[in-house]
C-alpha cells in the first residue's frame, strides 16, 4: 500500500515546468497524459466531423426537403411582409427600421397586397333600418328567434 502511495505522489506531483510569458505551468504526468488524450479526442472529433460533412448525400429526399423549406420560408416571409414587418426586422428587433429597408418593405408589401388582393381592414358600412328588417325577414324562424332573444335581453 505504501508503494502505491509513493507511486501516486510521484506521478501526480509536478514533474516539469514551462514558462509561458510571465506564467509558470507545472503539469504532473497525469495532467500531461490527460492533455495529450484530450487533444487526441479533439483531433479525432474534427476528423470525424470532416468525414461526415464531406460524405453528405444530396439524394432525392434532401432536394425535396430543400424545396419545401424554401417554399415555407417564402410563405412565412409573405405573411410577415403583409403585416408590415420582415424576417430581418423581427430578428434584429427593429421597431423603426432604417429608411432604405423600410422603403423596400413598403414597396414589397404594396406589390404583395396588389397581387393577393388583401385589404388592410374591414370596410365599415352603415345599414339603414329597412335593410336590417329585410335581412331579418329572410332568416329562418329559429334564427329569427335567436336574434329576438339577443336583442331583447
Amino acid at each position: 500500500m505504501e508503494q502505491v502511495q509513493e507511486l501516486y505522489e510521484k506521478v501526480s506531483g509536478p514533474s516539469f515546468s514551462y514558462k509561458v510569458g510571465s506564467i509558470y505551468f507545472e503539469p504532473s504526468y497525469l495532467q500531461a497524459l490527460l492533455i495529450v488524450f484530450l487533444l487526441f479526442l479533439l483531433v479525432f472529433a474534427f476528423a470525424r466531423m470532416r468525414y461526415l460533412y464531406i460524405h453528405w448525400s444530396l439524394g432525392k429526399s434532401a432536394i425535396a426537403m430543400i424545396f419545401w423549406g424554401f417554399l415555407l420560408a417564402i410563405i412565412l416571409e409573405g405573411f410577415l411582409i403583409i403585416g408590415g414587418r420582415s424576417f430581418l426586422t423581427v430578428i434584429f428587433g427593429w421597431n423603426n427600421a432604417p429608411k432604405p429597408i423600410s422603403t423596400a418593405l413598403d414597396v414589397g408589401r404594396e406589390r404583395l397586397v396588389d397581387v393577393l388582393g388583401v385589404s388592410d381592414g374591414i370596410e365599415e358600412r352603415q345599414y339603414s333600418p329597412n335593410e336590417i328588417i329585410e335581412a331579418i325577414k329572410k332568416l329562418s324562424p329559429s334564427e329569427t328567434e335567436a336574434v329576438k332573444e339577443y336583442l331583447c335581453q
